[in-house]
């Protein structure tokens, strides 16, 4: 048995360390891993928690993150469990047994520090890992500071689990930006997190004998359709799950967490529409402008990226006038991701504002309050024209001439 560890009410911990903290008090069967840099630490803490006796589980290294998301599938196949942690190219790497686990259905959780992916080679975070992931079949929940890394978590293992839904999660943080950065996180004591998360339950496990089953069984042309159409609806009749999920954690701690979060957003003129640590800059930015008289600024932030929340997208820009939408990550000769899936939430909405797709801080560059002002403030001209002014994708903060692309 497990030994515990008495917590204080607040603790000092880095992103990393919110992650292997919830891992740990999930009490988790069996964790497989390679470490990648930002991510390290989370494997890390959690194998130092092992040798100390505070974890039952099995912590097993492999030789790649392919056989480390492989091990995760036949371990939670076999009836356990079972999470991991990844970064970048360690999460490339992973991406063909991604498919592999949200096909059949098993419930891993796979903690991911974002970082940018070569080349060239970088360590630092952006979002390319998760949009790379974005359409593998997996819940993928978004953090925005340790403390909802930590508390994100928990409520993934109560959320993939649940009977209705049997999906594997994904949480994201930024890396080193939230990875490395120390802050005051709350945590819940050792039986409070268990008895949230609860004991796990097994379904279709290799290991009962009694009830012989397959995974990753091959269908062709006959089921393929069929298997794929059952499992994309699991995925969005998820969202009920996750909202009670949500609801239950606020009762229990007072933190209240939403599919798609809203700032400012009730008189708000013009939305800034980001993901992780960004949301917090963000945040600041429209705060400090509206309190000297400036634009009447809101934050609308993605919680919960897949299932996508088309509604609450579309509901929360409602209103506004002009939207700059941010994507930390390489378009890759595209508009950003976030900003397609964005557009087409409001492509069947009565308020068409126009959208502006600002690429920011890709390699760990800093999304400062002077950038996000700027880009406020040219949200701001489009608005009171009504329309795109000049071209639709800018890069913002980047050194030498302006970069923009689309009319």
């Amino acid at each position: 048995m497990a030994e515990k560890i008495e917590l204080n009410e607040v603790e000092v911990w880095d992103g990393n360390m919110a992650y292997a903290q919830a891992l740990r008090q999930a009490q988790v069967d069996v964790i497989a891993a390679y470490p990648i840099t930002p991510s390290t630490p989370t494997v890390q803490n959690y194998s130092q928690f092992l040798a100390d006796g505070y974890v039952d589980g099995e912590f097993i290294m492999v030789e790649s993150e392919h056989a480390a998301m492989s091990a995760c599938v036949g371990a939670s196949a076999s009836g356990g469990r079972v999470a991991t942690a990844t970064s970048s190219q360690g999460f490339a790497l992973m991406v063909e047994v991604l498919y592999n686990a949200s096909g059949m259905r098993l419930p891993i959780v796979l903690t991911v520090v974002n970082r940018a992916l070569a080349s060239p080679l970088n360590v630092n975070g952006d979002h390319s890992d998760m949009y790379l992931g974005r359409d593998a079949g997996w819940i993928n929940i978004c953090t925005f500071n340790p403390q909802e890394a930590y508390d994100l978590v928990l409520c993934a293992f109560k959320i993939g689990e649940d009977l209705n839904v049997r999906l594997p999660v994904m949480v994201h943080q930024d890396g080193f930006i939230c990875s490395h950065t120390a802050q005051n996180v709350y945590p819940l004591s050792d039986d409070e997190a268990y008895k949230f998360v609860g004991e796990y339950k097994a379904v279709d496990s290799m290991l009962d004998f009694s009830k012989p089953v397959t995974h990753g069984a091959q269908t062709e042309e006959d089921w393929h359709f069929e298997h794929k159409a059952k499992q994309h609806k699991a995925l969005m009749d998820s969202r009920p799950v996750i909202d009670k999920v949500f609801e239950e954690f606020k009762k229990l701690t007072n933190r209240e967490y939403k599919r798609v979060e809203s700032y400012m957003m009730d008189d708000a003129e013009v939305a800034i529409v980001a993901l992780g640590t960004t949301v917090e800059t963000a945040i600041a930015t429209a705060r400090d402008i509206r309190k000297r008289g400036g634009v009447k600024a809101g934050v609308v932030a993605i919680r919960v990226f897949r299932p996508f929340p088309f509604d609450n997208i579309r509901e929360a820009l409602q209103n506004v006038k002009a939207i700059a939408c941010l994507d930390r990550s390489s378009p890759g000769g595209a508009l950003g991701m976030l900003f397609n899936e964005v557009s087409a939430a409001l492509y069947a909405s009565d308020n068409r504002p126009p959208i502006i797709n600002y690429i920011y801080g890709l390699g760990g560059r800093d999304m400062t309050m002077a950038d996000m002002e700027e880009i406020i403030n040219e949200t701001k001209r489009n608005a009171d024209a009504g329309k795109v002014i000049g071209k639709i994708q800018h890069f913002s903060g980047l050194r030498g001439p302006k970069l923009e692309f689309f009319e």
